[in-house]
Formats: structure tokens, C-alpha cells, sequence
């Protein structure tokens, strides 16, 4: 059998920074295998799967836009949490050939928020601007860590369905992605023992695609802006909640965290986090 080999797949792919991530990790531990990027529309998706099925070297694939729901249907097993979000960024292939679906982003999205999250808040607020597969995952794992959610979408109706799925208890707002666009003159409470976030989960800002339009009055003081974007990494977004005073965290964070969570299921063996900082300038070369 040939060294064993996996894939990143979407749409488009050639921005993927995922192939450097494993790569990287591969190279440390000496592991044979690989990692590369695939480019797969949505009309071949299926094709794709059925191929790998029966290729023994092939371990699996991670799975981006706009593949991560519409992958659903073409899965053997879904894992709990996979199931629960409705959408899928990792395939594990058995070796029998059967392809089971997992969700990292969780995971990979919480993991620099931990240090924040394990002290105790008056209250949580998060602002999510996005309503795809990523914002699945972010709006759920926020919900179980007792944020109360604003989702922003260009459908406001699809952000409520969302809510509604994925958060049911709590007072959670969707609102017209626009909302936060314009300049607002609220006059925000203290939030001394607060923690709020400001999250990109779209792919606004993205190399290629529009600026996401945030007006940081909407933030309350000492917000944290994240987002999820790696191309570029230091976003539009996230250069204008710096020069508003506020803390930041890029998608390299996330994208580290959630690869980190794949790769073990791939290759069996526990990426060298102690190694972060190599691979991040790695990254931002």
C-alpha cells in the first residue's frame, strides 16, 4: 500500500492554508503521508467520494465552502456533534471503505477563547455575523458556554432558523446583516465583568470577496473581535477593531485548533502544539 494521504476539498481551494498546517506536522513527527489541496465543485462531489472509497491509501479529507452541508447525504455515519450542527468539515474513511463526518470547527473555535471561558462573567454576548456551515458550529458552542447571540445575516429569517435549531433556550436575536453597517449612538452599560464578542463567521473580507461592513460603535468597550478568515489573516475587519481599541484573534487560531483535532483522526497521532509559533510564521509568510 502507498503511504497514506489525505485532502482538503472545496471550492475554491488554492487559498487553503490546511496542506501547510499537516504538512508541517507530518515533517515533525516524521510520519509518511500526506496532504494536499483538491479542488471540488459541487457537481463532483459525489464523483470524488465514490472514488476514494476504494482507494486503501486514502485516509480521509477536511471540508470547506460549499461542501460542508451538502456532504451530508453522501456520508455512511455522522458523529454526534456532526449531526447535531448539520454540517461536516472532516471525512474519515474506514477500512472497509464506509466515510464517517465529524465537525472540528468547534472545537477549533473555542480553543483560543479557553483562558477567557474558565473564569466567570456577569454576563456573555456575542455578535456572529454569518449564517453558513461555520456559523453552525460557532453559534452552538457558544450557546453551551452561556452566551446570549446576536446572528447577522442577509437573511434574517434563516439566522432566526438557526437559533432556533442550534440554541433553542435562551433570548437570542437575528437581525438584517446591514444592521451593522451604519454608525449607532448607543450608549453602552458598564461591562465590567463582561466578556463580548464580535465574530466574522462569513466569508467577507475573505481575498477575492467584499469587506465585511462593521461599524466598531456596535461593539461595547473591550470587545474581542475574532474572525475566522485566513486569507488574508490580518482581515479588514479585524485592522479596524484594533484601531477602535479593541483584543483580536484571526482565523489562524481557529484554523490551527480545528486541524489539530483532524489530523489525529487521520494519522493517529497528537500534532507537536509546542511547535505553534514555527508553524504560524510559517503561515503569514
Amino acid at each position: 500500500m502507498n503511504a497514506p494521504y489525505a485532502h482538503v476539498i472545496g471550492d475554491p481551494i488554492a487559498q487553503s492554508k490546511s496542506p501547510l498546517i499537516h504538512g508541517f506536522w507530518l515533517e515533525r513527527l516524521g510520519i509518511p503521508g500526506s496532504y494536499k489541496a483538491r479542488l471540488v465543485e459541487s457537481a463532483g462531489l459525489r464523483d470524488y467520494l465514490a472514488e476514494r472509497r476504494s482507494d486503501g491509501s486514502w485516509i480521509g479529507c477536511n471540508v470547506t465552502m460549499p461542501h460542508k452541508q451538502a456532504i451530508l447525504g453522501e456520508l455512511d455515519a455522522l458523529d454526534p456533534v456532526a449531526r447535531k450542527l448539520g454540517a461536516v468539515n472532516t471525512v474519515v474513511r474506514g477500512e472497509d471503505g464506509s466515510l464517517k463526518g465529524f465537525n472540528t470547527d468547534a472545537p477549533g473555535f473555542l480553543e483560543p477563547l479557553m483562558p477567557m471561558l474558565e473564569s466567570q462573567h456577569l454576563f456573555r454576548m456575542a455578535r456572529i455575523i454569518g449564517t453558513g456551515g461555520a456559523a453552525r458550529a460557532i453559534i452552538a458552542a457558544l450557546a453551551d458556554n452561556g452566551f446570549t447571540l446576536v446572528v447577522a445575516g442577509r437573511d434574517p429569517a434563516k439566522a432566526r432558523a438557526l437559533l432556533d435549531e442550534l440554541a433553542p433556550d435562551g433570548e437570542h436575536h437575528a437581525i438584517q446583516l446591514s444592521h451593522f453597517a451604519q454608525p449607532t449612538d448607543f450608549a453602552f452599560d458598564d461591562r465590567e465583568g463582561c466578556l463580548d464578542l464580535v465574530i466574522n463567521a462569513s466569508p467577507l473580507g475573505m481575498r477575492g470577496n467584499p469587506p465585511l461592513a462593521f461599524d466598531w460603535s456596535h461593539a461595547p468597550p473591550g470587545s474581542i473581535a475574532y474572525d475566522i478568515v485566513t486569507d488574508p489573516v490580518d482581515t479588514p475587519f479585524l485592522k479596524a477593531a484594533r484601531a477602535s481599541g479593541h483584543a483580536t484573534i484571526d482565523g489562524l487560531a481557529m484554523l490551527i485548533g480545528q486541524a489539530a483535532v483532524a489530523f489525529e483522526k487521520f494519522y493517529g497521532a497528537i500534532p507537536p502544539r509546542e511547535d505553534d509559533a514555527q508553524l504560524t510564521e510559517l503561515l503569514t509568510k
